[in-house]
């Protein structure tokens, strides 16, 4: 159970990386839903999104090394 949830937020961190990388390029791809397209909008949004997955991956790793 715990490695099925570490590859899904491996995955998602993926999946944001590369959001970040084509909404620098060209932001309305990424941001589709928003009424504002703009690089520091896309660095917010899935920035943020990213730092949280990172965090809930390290505390997965956490608790995976302090378990029995």
């Amino acid at each position: 159970m715990v490695a099925a949830l570490q590859i899904f937020f491996l995955v998602l961190s993926v999946f944001f990386l590369l959001s970040i990388g084509i909404g620098l390029y060209r932001p309305v791809l990424v941001l589709w839903f928003l009424d504002r397209f703009n690089r520091q909008k896309v660095l917010s949004v899935y920035g943020k999104c990213l730092g949280i997955v990172i965090l809930l991956l390290f505390i997965l790793k956490l608790f995976e090394a302090y378990s029995i």
